[in-house]
């Protein structure tokens, strides 16, 4: 990897596309000349989105490897995107800009009046597609209008749409500039990502961040849990699901690579597991395609009648849910390996939000933000959708009285109590239906177990069936 000249020819502006391998936007600008590699902490434009703490311990890890695998020419700033990018060009000389499309608002908002002033200044401004399969406008109803409903959307315009490319190789020589450039440039240890607390160390010591590592995982997956996938993916204690999601947020690997993988072992052997799969990486593309058709769906139900909902404002009761304080052991081993990891298994995503939104009644909008904060992979399209349709208030979503019982739950997909015993320890001197409702245990079992409730391990706040009835009642109050 060696520099041809001083000026850049081309500016290659990561985003959410931190890999070599497949991407196009790094191909492209390379047939241009000269790159300069940068990447831009841009917590101006974002506002409200700016990214969340366990999201920055990651990209602390995933520019660090981006770094390495550009032999250390990747520069780094922190500030306005709209500013910095017009300094460079101006104090490079740059002919022109490159970078992988983002779907978010605020960054479709910026991005445009980028593309703006760079084309008035004579500079080619490039947007390419390294994030999705389909592009959000591609896919559309015989009307030209957008699907609301997941499986026409993939089964009648997904699959009926050209395939997804194939992946693009690393490029093998990268011609690098020797640019010179100032105003915002920053260390990475100065953008302050990765805080020196017991909470992000716990994060990094789970996760192996980077395009290396996201390429191993996959090829693990399909090794060990693929092929179990379609029913194992449900219980939180087995090894049947990919482990992906922070990897293609931050683009560390690309959804083609996955998907034209999976593709390879379903040429060859074939499953359900394998089709089932590939659905799932078709809803993310779902939630994008909302998120870009409905651009409200963060802030606002995509349901208006739920603009209404008599939600409730409790304090105490969003902490306890948060803490993983609730006495519902697979509501807080869920709430508890969110905080010490940065993930929580999504069949249990479904369960805490069912329990935030329904049986607490506390608005959506609540667990949308801690989750945000709180994971590795949070993603502001699959975020804001997945947390409507746990509130019945989103497209597609599951009907409101659609209330998971976390006992029922707890006892189906970790009945020996494996995933809860990780998490809530306390309760390993328990066993049989008694690790999944602790309340119900006479004295001495408890006894023996080593448990006062209320002291070791919590009373339940809430009862399910009466807070069933509740949110029953607060649906029932709305318009239709």
């Amino acid at each position: 990897m060696v520099s041809a000249k001083k000026n850049a020819s081309a500016i290659v502006w990561f985003r959410q596309d931190l890999r070599v391998h497949d991407n196009p936007t790094l191909h492209a600008a390379q047939s241009d000349g000269d790159i300069l590699p940068i990447y831009i902490l841009d917590d101006v434009n974002a506002g409200a989105w700016k990214m969340g703490g366990a999201s920055r311990v990651w990209l602390h890890q995933s520019l660090h490897d981006l770094n390495r695998s550009l032999g250390g020419k990747l520069r780094i700033f922190c500030g306005d995107a709209s500013e910095i990018l017009l300094k460079l060009v101006e104090e490079t000389k740059a002919q022109s800009v490159h970078w992988s499309r983002c779907y978010e608002p605020w960054r479709i908002a910026r991005d445009k009046k980028i593309k703006n002033a760079l084309q008035a200044l004579g500079v080619s401004a490039n947007s390419h597609n390294g994030s999705l399969l389909w592009e959000p406008w591609t896919i559309l109803k015989g009307d030209q209008t957008p699907y609301k409903v997941y499986t026409p959307y993939y089964k009648n315009g997904c699959l009926n749409a050209p395939e997804p490319r194939q992946p693009l190789p690393a490029i093998k020589d990268i011609r690098f500039a020797q640019s010179s450039v100032t105003g915002g440039e920053c260390s990475l240890k100065a953008l302050k990502l990765e805080p020196a607390t017991d909470w992000s160390s716990g994060i990094k010591k789970v996760w192996q961040v980077g395009e290396d590592a996201a390429a191993s995982k996959l090829e693990n997956f399909i090794e060990n849990g693929l092929h179990q996938y379609k029913v194992g993916r449900d219980f939180p204690a087995s090894n049947c699901t990919s482990l992906l999601s922070p990897h293609l947020h931050f683009g560390e690997i690309s959804p083609h690579q996955v998907w034209h993988r999976i593709k390879q072992e379903e040429a060859q052997f074939g499953s359900d597991d394998l089709i089932h799969y590939l659905r799932e990486i078709a809803w993310r593309e779902f939630s994008y395609y909302l998120l870009y058709h409905w651009p409200h769906i963060p802030e606002a139900p995509f349901n208006p009648k739920y603009a209404a909902f008599p939600w409730r404002h409790d304090e105490q009761a969003l902490g306890q849910w948060q803490k993983g304080q609730t006495g519902f052991p697979i509501i807080d081993a869920g709430m508890r390996e969110l905080w010490q990891t940065g993930y929580m298994h999504n069949r249990v995503r479904m369960i805490v939000a069912s329990f935030l939104v329904k049986n607490q009644l506390i608005n959506w909008r609540e667990g949308e933000a801690w989750f945000w904060d709180c994971l590795v992979d949070a993603d502001l399209a699959s975020n804001s959708a997945s947390w409507q349709w746990s509130a019945g208030c989103g497209a597609d979503a599951a009907p409101f009285f659609r209330i998971f019982n976390p006992v029922l739950q707890s006892e189906k997909f970790d009945s020996e109590g494996v995933y809860i015993k990780q998490y809530c320890p306390e309760l390993s001197g328990l066993t049989g239906k008694f690790l999944h409702k602790p309340w119900e245990a006479k004295p001495e079992m408890l006894e023996a177990a080593g448990i006062e409730l209320g002291v070791d391990y919590p009373q339940p706040i809430l009862d399910l069936k009466v807070t069933r009835q509740r949110a029953l009642a607060a649906n029932s109050s709305l318009k239709t």
